[in-house]
């Protein structure tokens, strides 16, 4: 594992919405590099971009039309190396959102392939043989686009109908015009993503995090082929870009590592249980104390159990996917949430805005965005007009802000030592200063009941060969977001509290019971 990944907490930034410096309405990349400083102050050293490549913006830039091309309305190719530039001046680390597995119809493979004359592209989506004929119930595609093209087929689509499946190869083939993984026109495919890679990677780009990662090979059980495609490009990098990082979009632990990530996200949909967590009618994390954390643990520790105990799994406090955090707890709630989540193992991810609060809103539909446009509104930095964040006319911007007179943003959040932005930065200190809560360090569930609080786990520092270490540090994090007190078995000794949250201070560890005030987190530094 890329040995930075190790202590990084990322910060995704949907760049539409983060600073826009040329007055469009919209967010863009010299935007990006001024606040940099914001980034790294709030604690986090690495960034996500969700896409900024050129792009008919049918799916908010998830429908790219040039994988090696800097979208006009964030700026220039110059300006994102630039950027790549500017964050490791800071100790900083970047990664880009890749989507490997579909285009927008726009991109110019696609208008070749859809050609009635056989081209080197005529096979670079998965076309059927006759515009007559349907893909099927292919596992793995979620559709078919017809009547696009001279060309008499029709084209399978991974999401949206204007997103056209690049072709991987059939794991299992059934049909004539289904193509094997090994054939010249698949393999071209994956050298082109190569390429994409290379391209970027050249520039400076530290890595990729992978949308749709396991979307790749079609008719596919068990994901097996499109495992092997990812080992592939991971042996690729590890010859010509060896610290190169890879996240998936993936859901699944112990396939992503096997393919060659590094790490992969826990997501909002699957079988996570994620949003039992944070986004529910009953989120475990509201002080009303009514929500359930098993299933969540017990599918976390069978992930860990599939990866012989690494897990690597990331959990975001949001995403430009999902419903905004604060929809469903108030900022002292996302407290105690945010103490979960930076005391993880893996690559913790902060959703721009998350650390102030930012609200989600009710907004129609932008870019295909639906009821995840209201988690993509604009930052909200200071008072003044759209808060900050445009010298455009307010009508004139992206997605309309937040208009509340309590509207968080940054200069308010920064200037209150209570406020929930200084808790998420000293959480992140905290996080960084003590090895055993690193991106790799153990995990062991020490009490978690169905229906029941608080949640305790033990964090173990590991070394670089993924081994406990013998005598190495150990953090009980204890979190009990009911307002009522607890009180369980605990059979560890405390050697002093590393942080405390609420009414924390109260927790006691002793006597083989643990005592917790109601809406409370600590961790211990655990004795020997």
């Amino acid at each position: 594992m890329s040995s930075w990944l190790d202590d990084a907490v990322f910060y995704e930034i949907y760049p539409q919405s983060f600073l826009d410096t040329n007055s469009d309405g919209i967010g863009d990349l010299p935007g990006i590099i001024a606040r940099l400083d914001y980034v790294r102050e709030l604690g986090c050293n690495a960034l996500w971009l969700n896409p900024c490549f050129v792009s008919p913006f049918g799916d908010a830039g998830y429908d790219v039309a040039d994988y090696c091309q800097v979208a006009p309305r964030y700026g220039t190719n110059d300006d994102l190396v630039r950027l790549f530039d500017e964050a490791h001046a800071r100790g900083m680390h970047v990664l880009l959102d890749l989507v490997p597995g579909h285009t927008s119809i726009e991109h110019p493979w696609f208008r070749e392939s859809a050609k009635a004359a056989p081209n080197e592209l005529s096979g670079r989506y998965v076309w059927t043989d006759s515009v007559w004929t349907p893909v099927g119930d292919v596992p793995g595609v979620n559709g078919v686009l017809r009547g696009v093209s001279e060309r008499d087929g029709a084209v399978a689509v991974n999401f949206y109908a204007f997103q056209p499946a690049l072709n991987y190869g059939f794991a299992e083939v059934t049909e004539p015009w289904q193509s094997a993984m090994d054939a010249p026109e698949a393999l071209a495919t994956r050298q082109a993503m190569k390429d994409v890679m290379a391209f970027w990677l050249e520039r400076g780009c530290d890595g990729f995090r992978c949308d749709m990662a396991g979307s790749l090979v079609k008719n596919d059980p068990g994901q097996e082929g499109t495992i092997k495609v990812w080992q592939d490009i991971r042996a690729f990098l590890d010859d010509a870009y060896p610290d190169a990082v890879l996240i998936s979009e993936w859901g699944e632990p112990d396939k992503t590592i096997r393919a060659g990530f590094h790490m992969d996200f826990l997501l909002q949909f699957g079988t996570s249980h994620y949003l039992d967590l944070f986004r529910c009618e009953h989120p475990w994390f509201a002080r009303e104390g009514a929500g359930d954390a098993s299933a969540f643990v017990a599918t976390y520790q069978r992930n860990l159990d599939l990866t012989d105990g690494r897990g690597l799994m990331c959990i975001p406090s949001g995403n430009h996917d999902m419903e905004r955090l604060r929809r469903f707890l108030d900022p002292e709630e996302m407290k105690l949430a945010f103490a979960f989540i930076m005391s993880m193992p893996g690559c913790p991810f902060v959703y721009y805005g998350d650390e102030i609060g930012m609200l989600h809103l009710d907004v129609t539909s932008v870019e295909g965005g639906y009821i995840r446009t209201g988690a993509r509104s604009p930052m909200q930095w200071g008072a003044g007009g759209n808060l900050g964040f445009s010298n455009a006319p307010a009508s004139e911007l992206y997605i309309r802000q937040d208009d509340a007179p309590d509207a968080p943003t940054v200069e308010a959040e920064m200037a209150d030592e209570q406020s929930l932005w200084h808790e998420v930065k000293r959480l992140i200190a905290v996080r960084r200063a003590n090895p055993a809560l690193g991106a790799k360090g153990a995990i062991e569930f020490a009490y978690c009941e169905q229906g029941a609080y608080p949640l305790v786990y033990v964090r173990s520092e590991r070394d670089a060969s993924g081994e406990v270490v013998p005598g190495g540090q150990r953090v009980l994090a204890a979190l009990n977001p009911a307002a009522r007190p607890v009180e369980i078995p605990c059979p560890y000794e405390a050697a002093r509290v590393l942080y405390a949250l609420g009414a924390g201070e109260g927790c006691r560890l002793a006597d083989g019971r643990l005592r917790m005030p109601g809406a409370s987190a600590v961790f211990f530094e655990l004795v020997g």
